[in-house]
């Protein structure tokens, strides 16, 4: 390769790899536009703490749906088409939630709108981090955590606007509203940049699906007997030793990761004593944390290797959340928060890699790795209601710690084969 030809191909990863950047950055915004709004939210539909982990199922059903049909759904239109649909239906529901939550205050439609935002959220999910492992492989290095970084580094915008938004009393339709249309002017005009540089459009099968571009499934054998058949061969392949392992790590860690999410906000400001727009920043605090963590995690992993990593940071994470059970002080739970977020940062992103490694698999194993992380967030939010509603949400912390102890302990399995 000539070096006019070597330096255009660096050219077209670099702006590649800044789109995908760009996709996982409004993802985030998206997110935590909802989650630093939670408390206005449960004050203006006058919501307990177990309704509020209700309203949040709607959200994990309308996940685990779209993760399930993410594969299928992209293999048919393709990486570019799927992540623009995804991206503008994700924005639509952010605008929408805005007017149920805030504008009527209807809990029904407002736990409907969750499910469409969580369903167009989970798909976008999958589509970016097996697009981003396309470009970590073509890199030749760890870059998965960095773009999660980016992710956080959305959800600390998001989080910030929250609480500004909350200080100075912005109404959540409004709100909302502008963050909708700045998702979709954003993912519009990444996405171009990600066709461009990916050169495939639609995906190949083989890439989804795991089978050849030229075996795909024919009309005649019917929807319903294709759909099982996928959902069978999922299953398999979910219960192999590897796979099986990693997912019961996520699960850990994304229960760490959601129970954060969901209700930090809400455990600084009634555990705590914050007020809304403090609870907010506790929650900032804590995605910059992540931030952080997710930024350094690639050289990190490159020179320790995936397992001695997640062991590590996990450590500090328990820290964390054990710190901010007991805390008293206000400073202190920053600190703790902060810690709590490190140790969160690397378990999905890292995950998701290894899930991805296989040549011809990503797909599936992706979105199979992340419906294990996303059946956390689907039991998550209403156990932790449930217990906060009854103990205090402080003491439903205890939760968490415990599942992180469990995601430290398999990580040497899950890691066995993968590490680097």
């Amino acid at each position: 390769m000539s070096t006019t030809q070597s330096t255009t191909a660096r050219g077209n990863l670099a702006v590649w790899r800044n789109a995908v950047f760009v996709v996982f950055g409004i993802s985030g915004l998206g997110f935590a536009s909802w989650v630093s709004r939670i408390p206005a939210v449960r004050d203006g539909m006058h919501l307990s703490t177990e309704t509020v982990g209700l309203l949040l199922f709607g959200l994990a059903i309308g996940s685990i749906t779209g993760l399930a049909v993410a594969p299928t759904y992209m293999s048919r239109v393709g990486t570019r088409r799927a992540l623009r649909h995804s991206l503008i239906a994700m924005a639509g529901a952010t605008a929408l939630l805005g007017f149920a939550a805030g504008t009527i205050g209807s809990f029904a439609l407002s736990a409907t709108i969750l499910f469409l935002f969580g369903f167009f959220y989970s798909i976008t999910d999958v589509v970016m981090n097996v697009e981003g492992a396309s470009v970590e492989k073509a890199a030749g290095k760890t870059l998965l955590p960095l773009m999660h970084a980016y992710f956080s580094f959305g959800t600390i915008i998001g989080a910030v606007a929250g609480a500004v938004a909350a200080h100075y009393r912005l109404g959540i339709g409004l709100h909302f509203a502008v963050a909708g249309v700045l998702i979709a002017a954003a993912g519009v005009l990444a996405v171009r940049f990600i066709s461009s540089a990916d050169g495939h459009e639609p995906r190949a099968a083989a890439d989804v699906s795991g089978v050849g571009a030229t075996a795909r499934p024919r009309a005649s054998g019917g929807f319903a007997r294709r759909a099982l058949g996928r959902v069978g061969g999922s299953l398999r392949m979910a219960l192999e030793p590897q796979l099986l392992f990693l997912g019961l790590m996520v699960i850990g860690m994304a229960f760490v990761e959601g129970a954060a999410n969901d209700w930090l906000p809400l455990a600084a400001v009634d555990g705590h004593g914050f007020d809304n727009a403090g609870g907010a920043l506790v929650y900032g605090t804590f995605v910059g944390a992540m931030t952080v963590g997710r930024a350094a995690g690639g050289p990190l992993i490159d020179r320790f290797g995936r397992r001695l990593t997640l062991t590590l940071m996990g450590s500090l994470g328990f820290v964390g959340i054990m710190v901010f059970i007991l805390t008293n002080e206000h400073w202190t739970a920053f600190c703790a928060a902060a810690l709590w977020g490190l140790g969160g940062s690397l378990g999905f992103p890292v995950g998701i890699s290894a899930a991805a490694d296989h040549p011809t698999q990503a797909a599936r194993r992706v979105s199979i790795v992340s419906i294990f992380g996303y059946t956390a967030f689907l039991v998550g939010p209403p156990v932790l209601g449930f217990i906060g509603e009854h103990l205090g949400i402080l003491d439903a912390f205890y939760v968490v710690a415990g599942m992180l102890l469990i995601a430290l302990l398999v990580t040497p399995r899950a890691m066995a084969a993968r590490d680097r």
